[in-house]
């Protein structure tokens, strides 16, 4: 394996680019172009080529760590996993297999996510167990099962996009988020389509669009209304493909009827003007998309935005026919498979629900386990997280760091801490890992082999590309010891392999059907697109399209569900009247835990700021690059002004990225949509103070 160049994809985003690595002599890994990707076709952002930096034993855990006398110090791996098995063991005697929390992470592999959801259920026999990608898009996923019955992020290839005649962008940076994406969209343009963008700040991907609106943050949903009220009221109801192939369409329409274009502009900021250009432009081609982000999902009516785009598409005829459609740009890594086998709280694998009785009867028949023996349902993400160290009293946790990355951050810090045990699985000592009573390194994505779904339902094959340190374990060996110390001594294989095949095995017949998916197949085809339910590949190749005959649904009928305009959960009032919004920039991923490790990229982002416009910047007396305060009802953050006339007056942006007194999430608003359980990571109430040195 030294010495050689090994195809793979990048640790990062869920574009999941391809790269190849070599081993250099020194050994140092090195990052190469690999143009046989169709997804970036060689181009990488400074992350994916600055990946192999968390790869050096200066940055990353090497031995596993115990706490002793209130500091973690190394240890052996067999006295490691005792303490963690004895915590677990202990909690389950004392209060139950529910006191016991699992918590995920969208970066696992699906090997580990799989086997990390049968862990909780079959080895702790807990209910407790979700992941991260809660906070990513499960706001489109349950907008998508609402409408389409099957929720896939993309349900056409990203090579689409140029083909179509017009895409609605919304609440989406690709250009930092996910940089290689761009040239889609700038050959969509290149062919005459056009971009529509819609956020609240003049983003680097605005700066691409024909046509920018910037609502006020939280009221996408009133925005969507409006521009399908004005499709009814101007003839562009496709009725056709509406009679044929959609059901629900008079509830639908009205409720958009009563959002008129003036009532809409009073409540997002967009003037009339611009929300008639806008579906000008979207019904003027024959094809068109919506293609939405964190943005409108992140909300606490994420669902209901994302139902309200989703019928814009429908009542258009932007649905299940070429090079158009609704899409969701999905976020992390892993985002799209670690949902759809099993560490999410209500699902089995193959995105099979864990209330249907079929479903854990097939699933139980797979793990040998009796069906009556699995556990139901059990809380979502911050739900889990705020019940620590009262109904949970212990936690394991796997590629994820809530202390950054979670809602009301500094309470959910508390909360860890108030854990009777603690413990975490990762690449390098985060913020959370700092906080635990066990900490274990495992292997990471170049040290490893295992499949990743990108967030166009690709199914993908990362390559084990160097060997692991000596003293590190991946997590698939670390759930084996520990099912074995806690008296399941079969069932959990190390190799990621064997654990796809049974995987496939869960999935078959199930909604993410992967069961004619193999490493062989993934290796030879650059990945396949699920559902695939047989091997044959001239009798079932994959799926790059859904839709185009029937959507998922009984009937093979779409569904509109007809929603309206309501509130965020804290809308501004004298005491906080400034709205906050927050997201990523593009030298730094998600909790920064691995990015701020790699100098470069450090020297790019160094540390957080407060994005404000010109007027507030006056009214506070502040000027460039001086320390600011946004306070809001949970906390106060401070960092350096950014002044700029890219976003609203009534508006000011933190990136989420950091720790300490610049932490984002530290003031965002933990209130879930009803549905998905998002939180509402993406408006709350806050007030803005100059900071006197």
């Amino acid at each position: 394996m030294q010495n050689s160049v090994t195809p793979t994809h990048c640790p990062y985003c869920a574009l999941q680019c391809g790269m190849n690595l070599t081993p250099a002599p020194d050994g140092t890994v090195e990052v190469s172009e690999r143009a046989d990707f169709p997804v970036n076709r060689g181009a990488l952002c400074g992350k994916g080529r600055t990946a192999p930096a968390v790869l050096s034993s200066r940055v990353r855990l090497t031995s596993p760590l115990v706490r002793s006398g209130g500091t973690l110090v190394p240890a052996t791996w067999d006295e490691a996993l005792d303490r963690i098995a004895e915590g677990l063991s202990r909690t389950r005697t004392e209060h139950g297999p529910d006191a016991c929390g699992v918590f995920g992470g969208g970066g696992l592999t699906n090997e580990k996510a799989y086997t990390l959801g049968k862990f909780a259920r079959v080895v702790l026999g807990t209910s407790q167990i979700d992941y991260n990608g809660r906070f990513c898009m499960s706001s489109a996923a349950a907008g998508g099962m609402k409408a389409f019955g099957l929720d896939r992020g993309l349900p056409f290839p990203l090579e689409d996009i140029p083909k179509s005649g017009c895409v609605i962008l919304v609440g989406s940076n690709l250009a930092e988020t996910m940089p290689p994406s761009l040239r889609f969209f700038t050959e969509l343009r290149e062919n005459g389509g056009t971009l529509i963008v819609i956020d609240p700040r003049r983003t680097k991907t605005a700066e691409q669009a024909d046509l920018h609106l910037m609502p006020r943050p939280g009221t996408d949903l009133a925005l969507a209304l409006g521009l399908l009220h004005l499709v009814v009221a101007e003839g562009l109801v496709d009725e056709e493909y509406v009679r044929e192939r959609t059901a629900g369409w008079e509830d639908a329409r009205a409720a958009a009827m009563a959002h008129w274009p003036e009532y809409v502009e009073r409540i997002t900021g967009v003037p009339v003007p611009q929300l008639r250009e806008t579906v000008r432009m979207f019904c003027e081609p024959e094809s068109a998309m919506v293609l939405t982000a964190r943005g409108p999902e992140q909300q606490s009516k994420g669902t209901d935005t994302v139902s309200a785009w989703i019928n814009l598409c429908l009542a258009t005829g932007r649905a299940g026919r070429p090079f158009s459609g609704y899409g969701c740009l999905t976020g992390q890594g892993n985002g799209q498979g670690g949902r759809e086998h099993g560490q999410k709280a209500d699902q089995l694998p193959g995105y099979r629900k864990l209330d249907d009785p079929a479903a854990r009867a097939h699933v139980a028949e797979v793990w040998g386990v009796d069906p009556d023996a699995l556990p139901g349902p059990g809380r979502s993400a911050y739900e889990l997280l705020d019940a620590l160290g009262t109904d949970i009293k212990s936690l394991l946790l796997m590629g994820s760091n809530p202390v950054v990355s979670a809602p009301h951050a500094a309470h959910i810090e508390e909360r860890i801490k108030s854990l009777d045990f603690l413990a975490v699985c990762d690449v390098v000592l985060s913020e959370t890992a700092a906080l635990a009573d066990v900490v274990l390194p495992v292997t990471q994505w170049a040290e490893e082999t295992g499949t990743t779904t990108n967030l166009e339902g690709r199914v993908l094959l990362r390559r084990q590309a160097i060997t692991p340190p000596d003293g590190i374990r991946s997590d698939l060996e670390v759930m084996h010891e520990l099912a074995d110390r806690l008296g399941v001594e079969k069932g959990f294989p190390t190799d990621p392999e064997e654990v796809f095949e049974e995987l496939r095995r869960a999935s078959a017949g199930g909604p993410a059907d992967y069961s004619g998916i193999t490493y062989r197949r993934l290796a030879e085809e650059n990945g396949v697109f699920w559902p695939c339910p047989t091997e044959d590949t001239v009798v079932h190749p994959g799926t790059p399209r859904l839709f185009l005959d029937r959507f998922a649904t009984p009937d093979g009928r779409a569904r509109f569900v007809p929603v309206s305009h309501r509130a965020i959960a804290e809308e501004p009032d004298a005491e906080y009247p400034v709205l906050l919004t927050t997201g990523r920039v593009v030298a730094q991923y998600q909790s920064g835990a691995q990015t701020r490790r790699v100098d470069e990229l450090n020297a790019a982002a160094p540390g957080p700021f407060v994005e404000l416009h010109p007027r507030l910047a006056e009214r506070l007396g502040a000027a460039e690059g001086d320390p600011v305060a946004v306070v809001s009802r949970r906390g106060r953050a401070v960092a350096p002004a950014r002044i700029t006339l890219g976003i609203r007056p009534d508006t000011v942006f933190m990136p989420f990225h950091w720790y300490g007194e610049g932490r984002a999430n530290t003031l965002t608003n933990p209130a879930l949509d009803p549905t998905s359980r998002m939180p509402e990571f993406k408006a709350c109430a806050v007030r803005v103070e100059a900071v006197k040195s």
